[in-house]
C-alpha cells in the first residue's frame, strides 16, 4: 500500500492581551468576561497585517472568546471559516478567576503532575494538545492558523522544535499575538 505524504503549513499564535492578563488571573471558563484590551486589539491588528498575504484556508481557535476575538481581527484579510476546537482550551487550572501566582504556588511541589481543585495537570493538558495535533494530521487543509494560549503554545513549540523535556515546558515563553509556523507531515 502506498501512503501519500502531504504537508500542512500551520501558523500557531497566542491570543492578544486581555483584561485577565493585566490582572494576573487564571481563566479557562468561556462564560467569564475575558476580552482583548486595547493593547490586545492593537497586537492582533499588527499580526493581521504581518499575516495578510498568507493563504489561510481555515482558522482554528479554542472555546475561550479571546482566541475567537483575535482570530476575527486576523480574518479581516482572509474571510475564511473560524472553527472552535475544544482540545485547544487553556489548561484547566482549578483556579478560575484567581491569581496565577496562587495556581503556581499550589502546583509547585509537582508542576508536571499536580491537579488542584478539579483542574488538570500540565501533562494532562499536554496530552490534550497532542490529541489536537493528531487530529490536524488527518485534515485536508494546506495552510491553517491556530489561535490558542501560552500554555498550549508551549506544547506546540516543544513538539515542533523538539529537544524540550516536559520539565522545561514552562521555560518556553510566548508573548501575546506572537506566532510561529511549522510544517506538519500528514498522511
Amino acid at each position: 500500500m502506498i501512503t501519500h505524504i502531504r504537508n500542512m503549513v500551520i501558523y500557531f499564535m497566542r491570543h492578544g492581551r486581555t483584561n485577565y492578563n493585566d490582572l494576573g488571573l487564571c481563566n479557562d471558563d468561556p462564560a467569564r468576561d475575558v476580552h482583548l484590551t486595547e493593547a490586545g486589539i492593537e497586537q492582533a491588528q499588527s499580526a493581521a497585517l504581518a499575516l495578510r498575504d498568507v493563504a489561510f484556508e481555515r482558522i482554528i481557535v479554542s472555546p475561550l472568546p479571546r482566541t475567537y476575538q483575535t482570530a476575527e481581527i486576523i480574518n479581516r484579510h482572509h474571510l475564511v471559516p473560524i472553527e472552535v476546537h475544544a482540545d485547544l482550551a487553556d489548561i484547566r487550572s482549578g483556579f478560575e478567576g484567581m491569581p496565577v501566582a496562587n495556581y503556581f504556588a499550589a502546583i509547585s511541589s509537582d508542576p508536571l503532575r499536580k491537579r488542584v481543585n478539579g483542574g488538570e495537570s500540565l501533562l494532562d493538558h499536554k496530552q490534550r494538545v497532542l490529541r489536537f495535533i493528531d487530529w490536524l494530521k488527518v485534515q485536508e487543509d494546506k495552510t491553517v492558523l491556530v489561535v490558542a494560549h501560552e500554555e498550549t503554545m508551549r506544547v506546540f513549540v516543544a513538539y515542533f522544535e523538539g529537544n524540550v523535556s516536559d520539565d522545561r515546558l514552562r521555560d518556553i515563553h510566548v508573548t501575546n499575538c506572537e506566532y510561529r509556523h511549522y510544517v506538519l507531515h500528514c498522511t
